[in-house]
């Protein structure tokens, strides 16, 4: 019956049942074979203590009692067996000095005896197997074979257990930190579904973790990394923080601190403010945190996804502080996350496209050039302006990179056109504030219209005030100069609609004005409107820049703006953006545009038609 017995137990290890299940199976076998007996098996923990494996048994109020216990010398016969790691028999629990804190639990149920036997691997313990006998004796000969023979297969199964633990860890562990990593994460993420406890998720990205990496290398750069994760693990408990990879961290906060997150989120941002010492270089840590709270109805992935749109709008706001995802805030969040993810996923797929409005000499209807206008084509198949997806343009990298495709767009189409002969008159292409970052916007639009033979007159600049309220003024100034020295003509766009266009005037010289449509489509209903159109025609035409209107929409806009003395314009009234082939059809005709109603959706936002 033993060999029966050590071939299923071997079976179900090697099938690779789990411990506590094969274990049990094990005890309650002994048993019957044995029936004066109670077999208990205790494992020891990394930090010296036993805890409960198996003991089909043992009552849960004493098994509960033992689990945890520190061994020792003298601490019962279980602890002092792994403690000195050679069997411990006390025959008489009652008199016996090992036994006296624990008799009391021990003999109402019976216990009368113990033998505990250590479980070794190569002289290490891993636990104790124990029998408690019901009358005041020792082990028979019988006996001894059989723990003899329990005492190897739990061995067996310890071993096999710790590997796989051992495995586990490597698996969910950070290997630079020490820290949970995020395939852990997402695991405690799921079985935060499970269960309705209030918790609450802060997002901690570091901010200078490049700066650190390209200035002082890697080492120092893993340092600070390592620095800041003993920092945000110091103030919580074991495996709520965990790095997720590069510069970010997750903290997990459960219970009724989760309803003040920036309570926590403050502690850490304060922890930031000591220097730390990285590859014998000083550097003060900076980061930034956004963090969601689980609500009532709230699943686990809405959290963290509410969480990770907090931290994206406070990278983007209040970089180096905390903001929380809330009800209030959090549309505008998701809805920018969301138009930033759709216009990347476009920019990957190819579906972004140049489309071009006409420029109208107002005195002949003749067409004298075209803007440059983004379109977003969707997975149904529609094309959607940049007004659609504005909110993604405020992303540094995805504005640089929408700027970078039309700009390959827009000097294809020039390229075919002039090949077959066409004037297409200027082109003028919007650029952001973030196109100005590096001071290289001018050689880059310079490269690129050398490398398709495009004289630089051919092609116009369109910015807007905001690239002067987000960008040095020096930086700008400098870059505007060297457009216009090549011969590339920059508008200053939605004119009128800012804080100091006046001042700008002054301090960047630009070729062309363009009044912003908010004046336009106020001509017929404010005489305020008309007046300052009027004054914007006259002071322009003094200063030397030539002037465009744009979003006219009306015959009786026209008119007004024709008789205010205004020479270009842009709008509906004449022709909505158009694909690359139909600008193509427009100019082998006259080059003109015959006025008339077009069909379009209205928008109540100024110039939702621009390339923010």
């Amino acid at each position: 019956m033993l060999m029966r017995l050590q071939n299923t137990v071997l079976e179900m290890i090697a099938k690779g049942q789990s411990l506590s299940e094969t274990v049990d199976y094990l005890c309650r076998t002994v048993e019957q074979m044995i029936p004066d007996i109670v077999c208990s098996v205790l494992r020891l923990d990394e930090e010296d203590r036993l805890l409960h494996l198996a003991g089909p048994s043992i009552p849960p109020h004493y098994s509960g009692a033992i689990n945890g216990l520190k061994i020792g010398d003298g601490v019962g016969s279980c602890g002092t067996a792994a403690f000195r790691a050679e069997p411990v028999l006390v025959q008489d629990i009652e008199t016996h000095p090992y036994w006296a804190p624990f008799k009391s639990l021990a003999l109402p149920l019976g216990y009368l005896a113990c033998w505990s036997t250590p479980i070794l691997s190569q002289d290490k313990v891993l636990g104790t197997f124990a029998f408690y006998f019901r009358s005041k004796r020792g082990p028979s000969e019988i006996e001894q074979a059989i723990v003899d023979a329990c005492v190897h297969l739990c061995a067996i199964g310890l071993e096999r257990e710790l590997r796989n633990e051992e495995r586990r860890k490597l698996a969910y562990t950070d290997v630079l930190t020490g820290l949970p990593n995020r395939a852990r994460f997402n695991e405690v993420i799921a079985e935060k579904a499970e269960h309705t406890d209030p918790w609450g998720l802060l997002l901690i990205d570091l901010d200078n973790l490049k700066m650190v990496n390209d200035t002082f290398g890697h080492k120092a750069g893993d340092d600070l990394i390592r620095s800041v994760a003993h920092r945000i693990q110091a103030m919580s408990d074991q495996e709520t923080v965990f790095r997720l990879g590069g510069d970010e961290f997750a903290l997990i906060i459960t219970g009724k601190d989760c309803i003040d997150l920036g309570f926590y989120a403050g502690h850490v941002l304060d922890s930031f403010k000591t220097p730390c010492f990285c590859a014998g270089q000083t550097i003060i840590p900076a980061g930034t945190i956004g963090g969601a709270v689980a609500r009532n109805g709230d699943i686990a992935e809405d959290v963290r996804q509410n969480a990770d749109f907090a931290l994206y709008e406070a990278k983007e706001r209040c970089r180096g502080h905390y903001l929380e995802y809330g009800p209030s805030s959090g549309s505008a969040i998701a809805r920018r996350y969301r138009s930033i993810q759709q216009v990347s996923d476009a920019l990957r797929d190819d579906q972004i496209n140049a489309y071009y409005q006409p420029l109208i000499r107002l005195s002949d209807q003749k067409v004298i050039g075209f803007e440059a206008l983004c379109r977003m084509r969707l997975r149904n198949g529609d094309m959607v302006s940049a007004g659609h997806f504005q909110d993604a343009t405020s992303d540094v990298q995805v504005a640089r990179d929408l700027t970078a495709r039309m700009l390959d767009a827009v000097t294809r189409d020039a390229r075919n056109w002039m090949d077959r002969g066409l004037d297409f008159g200027r082109l003028s292409i919007n650029v952001s504030a973030a196109d100005f970052i590096d001071g290289r916007l001018p050689d880059r639009i310079t490269t690129i219209l050398d490398r398709a033979s495009i004289p630089f007159h051919k092609v116009g600049v369109e910015i807007t005030e905001t690239v002067y309220l987000t960008q040095r003024d020096q930086n700008v100034i400098d870059q505007v100069r060297k457009l216009r020295q090549a011969g590339i003509s920059v508008a200053l766009d939605d004119f009128g609609t800012g804080y100091a266009s006046l001042t700008h005037l002054l301090t960047v010289p630009v070729d062309i004005i363009k009044i912003d449509k908010c004046f336009t489509e106020r001509l017929l209903s404010d005489r305020n409107a008309s007046v300052i159109v009027e004054s914007l025609l006259s002071m322009c035409t003094r200063l030397g820049y030539e002037v465009t209107a744009e979003g006219i929409e009306t015959e009786e806009q026209h008119a007004i703006l024709r008789r205010l003395g205004c020479q270009i314009g842009q709008g509906y009234l004449f022709s909505k953006a158009m694909a690359s082939h139909e600008v193509a059809n427009l100019l082998v005709g006259e080059g003109s545009y015959v006025p008339g109603p077009v069909s379009y959706r209205g928008t109540n936002a100024c110039s939702a038609e621009r390339l923010a």
